[in-house]
């Protein structure tokens, strides 16, 4: 009897309908199927890479281009899981597992608790080099993998993901404050370094438009960190933020984690949302912004 061919993973994207986007989730966890990538997906990775590398010397923080380094991530091919989980896991015992596209919250949540970080196995198109809606090879491998080799941010994604499954116990609103904290650190967080603020978040260090404006536009906000406000405040899918949030140390994000998030899900349940682009009298402000070119909905 023939061995069976293996099963070649989905590409699981969003669903456009006429009423809108519809996401699409994906719950298995599969083989990266390094083999079966073509030359134009290396190729969008190489582009995606050495476009990305350029623009972030002087902006990333110096831990996440470190990290990227060490991990042996290169623009000459899209790397194998298998060879970055033989350095990132003696590291941090973090390991990254191969996803077919976004996962449901709990899955999401439970994988990070048990120090696994999906990546979904696909690349854009050259037709999506600039902008995807949803996170592909490149978001998760060039923007969120190489900070899980920090020892202090392996350690906060590990907590965030205890966190997460303690909130969908909890309840909806839970999960939103809950999802506004990873949405302002996770992916569009600012650091202060020595020479100045840099980029950590991953949303922004995988994007050419959003590294520049993140740092460089006079239109958004940057603020200081304060996890109940970060946890009130809406944000934005479709666009640039209009606000960023600046962590002084990774050791801060950390010690943020540490608490009991149960008491403070009671007291913002009495508060209300804040507007992405509000700028509050308590605020620690870096920078006040113009609001060039922001749109007056749409928050989320």
């Amino acid at each position: 009897m023939s061995a069976q061919a293996p099963v070649q993973p989905r590409r699981v994207e969003n669903l456009h309908t006429d009423k809108g986007k519809v996401p699409v989730y994906a719950t298995g966890v599969v083989d990266q199927n390094w083999g079966g990538y073509t030359a134009e997906d290396h190729a969008t990775w190489a582009t995606l890479f050495e476009r990305q590398r350029r623009l972030l010397v002087g902006r990333a923080s110096e831990a996440f281009l470190t990290a990227q380094d060490a991990m042996g991530m290169t623009p000459d091919r899209i790397p194998k899981y298998d060879d970055l989980n033989a350095v990132l896991e003696p590291a941090t015992g973090w390991r990254l597992i191969g996803v077919e596209g976004l996962l449901p919250e709990l899955d999401f949540f439970e994988h990070l608790a048990n120090r696994r970080f999906p990546v979904t196995w696909w690349i854009r198109r050259p037709d999506q080099i600039d902008y995807i809606e949803e996170p592909d090879l490149f978001h998760d491998l060039f923007g969120h993998v190489p900070l899980l080799m920090n020892p202090v941010f392996a350690d906060y994604m590990a907590a965030y993901g205890r966190g997460g499954v303690k909130a969908h116990g909890i309840g909806a609103e839970a999960l939103q404050n809950l999802t506004r904290l990873y949405w302002y650190t996770v992916e569009f967080g600012l650091i202060r370094e020595a020479d100045g603020l840099r980029i950590y978040g991953s949303g922004i260090v995988s994007s050419s438009g959003e590294s520049v404006h993140a740092l460089e536009s006079p239109a958004p906000n940057r603020i200081g960190f304060d996890l109940e406000r970060i946890m009130r405040t809406r944000y934005r899918i479709d666009t640039y933020q209009k606000t960023y949030f600046v962590i002084d140390s990774f050791e801060q994000l950390m010690a943020a984690t540490g608490p009991d998030f149960t008491p403070i899900y009671a007291r913002l349940a009495e508060q209300p949302s804040i507007p992405a682009g509000t700028v509050l009298d308590s605020d620690a402000v870096f920078q006040r912004g113009t609001g060039e070119g922001w749109s007056t909905d749409g928050d989320v």
